[in-house]
Protein backbone atom coordinates (compact mmCIF):
# COMPACT_ATOMS: atom_id res chain seq x y z
CA UNK A 1 0.00 0.00 0.00
CA UNK A 2 1.57 3.44 -0.59
CA UNK A 3 2.28 5.71 2.23
CA UNK A 4 3.28 9.02 0.42
CA UNK A 5 0.34 10.52 0.91
CA UNK A 6 0.16 13.49 3.79
CA UNK A 7 -0.38 13.22 6.74
CA UNK A 8 -4.15 14.62 7.49
CA UNK A 9 -6.04 15.23 10.75
CA UNK A 10 -8.59 12.89 11.54
CA UNK A 11 -11.56 13.17 9.66
CA UNK A 12 -15.34 11.84 10.21
CA UNK A 13 -18.26 11.43 7.87
CA UNK A 14 -21.46 11.22 9.68
CA UNK A 15 -23.80 9.65 8.32
CA UNK A 16 -23.17 8.01 5.45
CA UNK A 17 -26.23 9.10 3.57
CA UNK A 18 -24.48 12.86 3.74
CA UNK A 19 -24.05 14.69 0.19
CA UNK A 20 -20.80 16.07 -0.98
CA UNK A 21 -19.36 17.70 -3.66
CA UNK A 22 -18.44 15.64 -6.12
CA UNK A 23 -14.93 16.62 -7.41
CA UNK A 24 -12.37 16.84 -4.39
CA UNK A 25 -12.36 13.89 -2.36
CA UNK A 26 -10.84 15.37 0.99
CA UNK A 27 -13.16 18.88 0.87
CA UNK A 28 -16.33 15.94 0.63
CA UNK A 29 -15.09 14.21 3.87
CA UNK A 30 -14.19 17.63 5.49
CA UNK A 31 -17.44 19.21 4.47
CA UNK A 32 -19.43 15.92 5.30
CA UNK A 33 -18.03 16.08 8.81
CA UNK A 34 -18.59 19.47 9.46
CA UNK A 35 -22.13 18.91 8.56
CA UNK A 36 -22.38 16.54 11.03
CA UNK A 37 -21.26 17.99 14.12
CA UNK A 38 -22.52 16.66 17.38
CA UNK A 39 -24.92 14.67 16.20
CA UNK A 40 -26.63 12.26 18.40
CA UNK A 41 -26.36 8.24 17.01
CA UNK A 42 -29.71 6.22 18.04
CA UNK A 43 -28.63 2.82 19.79
CA UNK A 44 -29.60 0.98 16.81
CA UNK A 45 -27.14 1.93 14.63
CA UNK A 46 -24.01 0.68 13.22
CA UNK A 47 -21.75 3.07 13.88
CA UNK A 48 -18.66 2.53 11.73
CA UNK A 49 -15.22 3.74 11.99
CA UNK A 50 -12.78 3.30 8.79
CA UNK A 51 -8.67 3.70 9.66
CA UNK A 52 -6.77 4.23 6.67
CA UNK A 53 -4.22 6.85 5.67
CA UNK A 54 -5.65 6.56 2.26
CA UNK A 55 -8.51 9.14 1.41
CA UNK A 56 -9.56 7.89 -1.58
CA UNK A 57 -10.53 4.56 0.69
CA UNK A 58 -12.04 6.15 2.95
CA UNK A 59 -13.91 8.04 0.28
CA UNK A 60 -14.73 4.65 -1.45
CA UNK A 61 -16.45 3.00 1.78
CA UNK A 62 -18.37 5.93 2.40
CA UNK A 63 -19.87 5.53 -0.98
CA UNK A 64 -20.36 1.76 -0.66
CA UNK A 65 -22.17 2.74 2.70
CA UNK A 66 -24.11 6.14 1.42
CA UNK A 67 -27.99 4.58 0.65
CA UNK A 68 -27.75 1.63 3.83
CA UNK A 69 -29.81 2.58 6.66
CA UNK A 70 -29.00 2.80 10.18
CA UNK A 71 -25.36 3.17 8.97
CA UNK A 72 -23.49 6.16 10.42
CA UNK A 73 -19.82 6.42 9.08
CA UNK A 74 -16.54 8.02 10.49
CA UNK A 75 -13.28 7.97 8.26
CA UNK A 76 -9.82 8.67 10.20
CA UNK A 77 -6.57 9.08 8.22
CA UNK A 78 -4.44 9.42 11.30
CA UNK A 79 -3.46 6.37 12.62
CA UNK A 80 -2.15 8.51 15.78
CA UNK A 81 -5.80 9.73 16.40
CA UNK A 82 -7.00 6.23 15.59
CA UNK A 83 -7.16 4.92 19.31
CA UNK A 84 -8.70 9.05 20.49
CA UNK A 85 -11.14 8.73 17.78
CA UNK A 86 -12.97 5.17 18.97
CA UNK A 87 -13.29 6.18 22.19
CA UNK A 88 -14.52 9.27 21.52
CA UNK A 89 -17.60 7.80 19.15
CA UNK A 90 -18.10 4.22 20.22
CA UNK A 91 -18.14 2.64 17.07
CA UNK A 92 -20.08 -0.85 16.66
CA UNK A 93 -17.68 -1.55 14.51
CA UNK A 94 -13.99 -0.61 13.22
CA UNK A 95 -12.23 -1.25 9.89
CA UNK A 96 -8.51 -1.37 10.28
CA UNK A 97 -5.82 -0.81 7.83
CA UNK A 98 -2.58 -2.94 8.55
CA UNK A 99 0.28 -0.55 6.82
CA UNK A 100 0.12 2.29 7.71
CA UNK A 101 3.00 5.29 8.42
CA UNK A 102 4.09 5.84 11.61
CA UNK A 103 2.33 2.95 13.46
CA UNK A 104 0.83 -0.67 12.37
CA UNK A 105 -2.64 -1.58 12.59
CA UNK A 106 -0.95 -4.34 14.94
CA UNK A 107 -0.10 -2.05 17.45
CA UNK A 108 -3.47 -0.26 17.09
CA UNK A 109 -5.28 -3.72 17.82
CA UNK A 110 -3.31 -4.07 20.40
CA UNK A 111 -4.30 -0.27 22.21
CA UNK A 112 -7.76 -1.04 21.01
CA UNK A 113 -7.76 -4.21 23.28
CA UNK A 114 -5.81 -2.39 26.02
CA UNK A 115 -8.88 0.24 26.23
CA UNK A 116 -11.81 -0.13 28.12
CA UNK A 117 -13.75 1.50 25.83
CA UNK A 118 -12.96 -0.29 22.91
CA UNK A 119 -11.86 -3.76 24.30
CA UNK A 120 -15.16 -5.79 23.14
CA UNK A 121 -15.55 -3.83 19.62
CA UNK A 122 -15.67 -5.84 16.82
CA UNK A 123 -12.65 -4.87 14.57
CA UNK A 124 -12.38 -6.45 10.90
CA UNK A 125 -8.71 -6.04 9.55
CA UNK A 126 -8.36 -4.27 5.69
CA UNK A 127 -5.04 -5.77 4.89
CA UNK A 128 -3.56 -5.72 0.38
CA UNK A 129 -2.37 -9.46 1.24
CA UNK A 130 -4.07 -12.76 1.43
CA UNK A 131 -1.33 -13.94 3.67
CA UNK A 132 -1.75 -16.60 6.67
CA UNK A 133 0.70 -15.50 8.66
CA UNK A 134 -0.67 -11.79 8.54
CA UNK A 135 -4.10 -13.37 9.43
CA UNK A 136 -2.79 -15.50 12.69
CA UNK A 137 -0.77 -12.16 13.55
CA UNK A 138 -4.10 -10.26 13.36
CA UNK A 139 -6.16 -12.62 15.14
CA UNK A 140 -4.00 -13.31 17.79
CA UNK A 141 -3.93 -9.46 18.18
CA UNK A 142 -8.16 -9.74 18.89
CA UNK A 143 -8.99 -9.09 15.17
CA UNK A 144 -12.56 -10.65 14.80
CA UNK A 145 -12.76 -10.70 10.52
CA UNK A 146 -10.10 -10.19 8.03
CA UNK A 147 -10.65 -8.79 4.55
CA UNK A 148 -8.83 -7.94 1.84
CA UNK A 149 -9.94 -4.67 0.63
CA UNK A 150 -11.58 -3.82 -0.87
CA UNK A 151 -14.58 -6.33 -1.13
CA UNK A 152 -17.57 -6.27 -2.96
CA UNK A 153 -19.83 -4.08 -1.24
CA UNK A 154 -22.23 -6.65 -0.72
CA UNK A 155 -20.05 -8.20 1.43
CA UNK A 156 -18.63 -5.38 2.81
CA UNK A 157 -21.61 -4.42 4.29
CA UNK A 158 -22.69 -7.77 5.34
CA UNK A 159 -19.87 -8.10 7.39
CA UNK A 160 -20.13 -4.72 8.95
CA UNK A 161 -23.88 -5.73 9.95
CA UNK A 162 -23.12 -8.86 11.20
CA UNK A 163 -20.38 -7.77 13.66
CA UNK A 164 -22.33 -4.46 14.92
CA UNK A 165 -25.13 -6.29 15.49
CA UNK A 166 -23.44 -9.11 17.23
CA UNK A 167 -22.00 -6.19 19.14
CA UNK A 168 -24.84 -4.13 19.90
CA UNK A 169 -26.79 -7.08 21.16
CA UNK A 170 -24.01 -7.94 23.67
CA UNK A 171 -24.08 -4.80 24.92
CA UNK A 172 -27.69 -4.66 25.31
CA UNK A 173 -27.23 -8.17 26.83
CA UNK A 174 -24.70 -7.00 29.41
CA UNK A 175 -26.71 -3.57 30.22
CA UNK A 176 -29.74 -5.97 30.75
CA UNK A 177 -27.75 -7.98 32.95
CA UNK A 178 -26.62 -5.50 34.72
CA UNK A 179 -29.55 -3.72 35.32
CA UNK A 180 -31.25 -7.28 36.76
CA UNK A 181 -28.03 -7.43 38.64
CA UNK A 182 -28.64 -3.90 40.29
CA UNK A 183 -32.52 -4.73 40.85
CA UNK A 184 -31.30 -8.10 42.80
CA UNK A 185 -29.20 -5.93 45.25
CA UNK A 186 -31.53 -3.28 45.66
CA UNK A 187 -34.11 -6.28 46.77
CA UNK A 188 -32.32 -8.10 48.39
CA UNK A 189 -30.87 -4.16 50.33
CA UNK A 190 -34.41 -3.57 50.61
CA UNK A 191 -35.22 -7.36 52.44
CA UNK A 192 -31.98 -7.36 54.64
CA UNK A 193 -33.66 -3.53 55.68
CA UNK A 194 -37.51 -4.83 56.09
CA UNK A 195 -35.83 -8.08 58.23
CA UNK A 196 -33.96 -5.65 60.28
CA UNK A 197 -37.23 -3.70 60.88
CA UNK A 198 -38.87 -6.73 61.89
CA UNK A 199 -36.83 -7.65 64.19
CA UNK A 200 -36.04 -4.19 65.61
CA UNK A 201 -38.09 -2.23 68.99
CA UNK A 202 -39.46 0.79 67.63
CA UNK A 203 -38.64 2.33 70.45
CA UNK A 204 -35.22 1.51 72.22
CA UNK A 205 -33.73 0.53 68.57
CA UNK A 206 -32.69 -2.97 70.10
CA UNK A 207 -33.95 -6.40 68.88
CA UNK A 208 -37.88 -7.30 70.30
CA UNK A 209 -39.30 -9.97 71.87
CA UNK A 210 -39.72 -12.07 68.35
CA UNK A 211 -36.35 -12.17 67.41
CA UNK A 212 -35.12 -12.58 71.09
CA UNK A 213 -37.28 -15.96 71.25
CA UNK A 214 -35.63 -17.10 67.61
CA UNK A 215 -32.18 -16.08 68.72
CA UNK A 216 -32.24 -17.42 72.05
CA UNK A 217 -34.27 -20.69 70.56
CA UNK A 218 -31.43 -21.22 67.54
CA UNK A 219 -28.19 -20.62 70.49
CA UNK A 220 -29.79 -23.22 72.93
CA UNK A 221 -29.68 -25.75 70.11
CA UNK A 222 -26.35 -24.67 68.97
CA UNK A 223 -24.94 -25.00 72.80
CA UNK A 224 -26.70 -28.11 72.87
CA UNK A 225 -25.07 -29.44 70.29
CA UNK A 226 -21.57 -28.35 71.13
CA UNK A 227 -22.08 -28.82 74.61
CA UNK A 228 -21.38 -25.02 74.81
CA UNK A 229 -22.07 -22.58 77.74
CA UNK A 230 -25.38 -20.26 77.12
CA UNK A 231 -25.98 -17.40 79.35
CA UNK A 232 -28.81 -15.06 80.12
CA UNK A 233 -29.21 -11.58 81.91
CA UNK A 234 -32.78 -10.45 82.35
CA UNK A 235 -32.82 -6.22 83.07
CA UNK A 236 -35.70 -4.58 85.13
CA UNK A 237 -35.87 -0.37 85.61
CA UNK A 238 -36.33 -0.12 89.10
CA UNK A 239 -39.78 1.78 89.59
CA UNK A 240 -39.92 2.84 86.13
CA UNK A 241 -43.43 3.35 86.74
CA UNK A 242 -43.41 6.10 89.48
CA UNK A 243 -40.93 7.56 87.19
CA UNK A 244 -43.23 7.49 84.04
CA UNK A 245 -45.98 8.82 86.41
CA UNK A 246 -43.68 11.25 87.91
CA UNK A 247 -42.26 12.61 84.71
CA UNK A 248 -44.83 12.00 81.98
CA UNK A 249 -44.65 9.61 79.33
CA UNK A 250 -42.43 11.28 76.65
CA UNK A 251 -39.75 11.40 79.55
CA UNK A 252 -40.34 7.72 80.39
CA UNK A 253 -39.90 6.61 76.66
CA UNK A 254 -36.51 8.97 76.46
CA UNK A 255 -35.34 7.02 79.44
CA UNK A 256 -35.99 3.42 77.63
CA UNK A 257 -33.94 4.88 74.93
CA UNK A 258 -31.62 5.98 76.77
CA UNK A 259 -31.02 2.67 78.67
CA UNK A 260 -31.36 0.51 75.76
CA UNK A 261 -28.31 2.13 73.92
CA UNK A 262 -26.25 1.76 77.45
CA UNK A 263 -27.17 -1.92 76.80
CA UNK A 264 -26.41 -1.85 73.41
CA UNK A 265 -23.02 -0.42 74.22
CA UNK A 266 -21.98 -2.83 76.91
CA UNK A 267 -22.07 -5.98 75.19
CA UNK A 268 -19.12 -6.19 72.65
CA UNK A 269 -18.93 -8.94 71.38
CA UNK A 270 -20.98 -10.08 68.03
CA UNK A 271 -22.69 -12.76 68.92
CA UNK A 272 -24.43 -10.66 71.65
CA UNK A 273 -28.42 -10.22 71.46
CA UNK A 274 -29.49 -7.05 73.59
CA UNK A 275 -33.33 -6.82 73.06
CA UNK A 276 -36.05 -5.25 74.70
CA UNK A 277 -38.11 -7.96 76.61
CA UNK A 278 -40.96 -5.73 77.51
CA UNK A 279 -41.97 -2.81 78.81
CA UNK A 280 -39.20 -1.56 80.88
CA UNK A 281 -37.77 -5.01 80.93
CA UNK A 282 -34.62 -5.63 78.60
CA UNK A 283 -32.86 -9.02 77.99
CA UNK A 284 -29.21 -10.25 76.66
CA UNK A 285 -28.25 -13.36 75.03
CA UNK A 286 -25.11 -14.14 75.86
CA UNK A 287 -23.82 -18.00 73.65
CA UNK A 288 -20.70 -19.05 75.34
CA UNK A 289 -20.09 -16.99 78.16
CA UNK A 290 -18.53 -18.19 81.53
CA UNK A 291 -20.07 -17.47 84.83
CA UNK A 292 -17.65 -15.06 85.71
CA UNK A 293 -18.14 -12.93 82.67
CA UNK A 294 -21.83 -13.45 83.09
CA UNK A 295 -21.23 -11.73 86.99
CA UNK A 296 -19.11 -9.07 84.83
CA UNK A 297 -21.15 -7.94 82.37
CA UNK A 298 -24.41 -7.71 84.57
CA UNK A 299 -22.17 -5.42 87.08
CA UNK A 300 -21.30 -3.35 83.97
CA UNK A 301 -25.02 -3.10 82.89
CA UNK A 302 -26.25 -1.78 86.58
CA UNK A 303 -22.84 0.57 86.75
CA UNK A 304 -23.41 1.87 83.46
CA UNK A 305 -26.76 2.90 83.82
CA UNK A 306 -26.37 4.28 87.19
CA UNK A 307 -23.41 6.25 85.89
CA UNK A 308 -26.09 8.09 83.58
CA UNK A 309 -27.34 10.24 86.68
CA UNK A 310 -30.79 10.76 85.70
CA UNK A 311 -32.45 11.84 88.81
CA UNK A 312 -35.56 9.64 89.62
CA UNK A 313 -37.05 11.71 92.07
CA UNK A 314 -40.16 8.90 92.79
CA UNK A 315 -37.66 5.63 93.81
CA UNK A 316 -37.12 4.40 97.22
CA UNK A 317 -34.09 2.72 96.14
CA UNK A 318 -31.91 4.99 94.74
CA UNK A 319 -31.52 8.96 94.16
CA UNK A 320 -30.72 8.32 90.12
CA UNK A 321 -32.34 5.78 87.96
CA UNK A 322 -31.27 2.21 88.59
CA UNK A 323 -31.34 -1.32 87.38
CA UNK A 324 -31.82 -5.08 88.86
CA UNK A 325 -30.27 -7.42 87.32
CA UNK A 326 -30.48 -11.49 87.38
CA UNK A 327 -28.56 -14.24 84.88
CA UNK A 328 -28.04 -17.42 84.61
CA UNK A 329 -25.47 -19.60 82.76
CA UNK A 330 -25.90 -23.24 81.86
CA UNK A 331 -24.72 -25.95 79.74
CA UNK A 332 -27.81 -27.13 78.10
CA UNK A 333 -28.74 -30.63 78.40
CA UNK A 334 -31.53 -32.71 76.56
CA UNK A 335 -33.08 -32.65 79.72
CA UNK A 336 -33.39 -29.14 80.30
CA UNK A 337 -35.14 -26.70 78.26
CA UNK A 338 -34.55 -22.80 77.71
CA UNK A 339 -37.69 -21.83 79.30
CA UNK A 340 -35.88 -23.29 82.74
CA UNK A 341 -32.83 -20.83 82.75
CA UNK A 342 -35.75 -18.63 82.11
CA UNK A 343 -36.95 -18.78 84.95
CA UNK A 344 -33.82 -19.42 86.77
CA UNK A 345 -32.58 -15.92 85.27
CA UNK A 346 -36.18 -14.35 86.42
CA UNK A 347 -35.94 -15.54 90.48
CA UNK A 348 -32.27 -14.31 90.14
CA UNK A 349 -34.18 -11.08 89.23
CA UNK A 350 -36.44 -10.85 91.56
CA UNK A 351 -34.15 -11.93 94.52
CA UNK A 352 -31.95 -8.55 93.09
CA UNK A 353 -35.14 -6.81 94.03
CA UNK A 354 -35.86 -8.06 97.22
CA UNK A 355 -31.99 -6.99 98.88
CA UNK A 356 -32.97 -3.51 97.64
CA UNK A 357 -32.53 -3.37 94.36
CA UNK A 358 -29.90 -1.91 92.21
CA UNK A 359 -28.09 -5.07 92.05
CA UNK A 360 -26.99 -7.79 89.57
CA UNK A 361 -27.48 -11.50 90.96
CA UNK A 362 -26.00 -14.15 88.60
CA UNK A 363 -26.27 -17.99 89.44
CA UNK A 364 -25.12 -20.79 87.51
Amino acid sequence: MSTNHPKAHPQTVVPAQVAVHPNNPTARLRRAADAAGERIVEDSNCVVLLVDDQLMIGETVRRALANEPHIVFHFCSDPGAAVATAERIAPTVILQDLVMPGIEGLTLLREYRALEATRNTPIIVLSTREDPITKRDAFAMGANDYIVKLPDKIELIARIRYHSQAYLSRRQRDAAYRALHESQRQLMAANIELLRLSNMDGLTGLNNRRRFDEYASTEWRRALRERATFGLLLIDVDQFKPYNDANGHLAGDELLRRIGETIRNCCRRPEDLPARYGGDEFAVVLPGVQVNALETIGERLRKAVQDLEREHGSSYAARYVTLSVGGAVTVPTAEDGLHDLIAVADRNLYEAKAKGRNKSIVHE
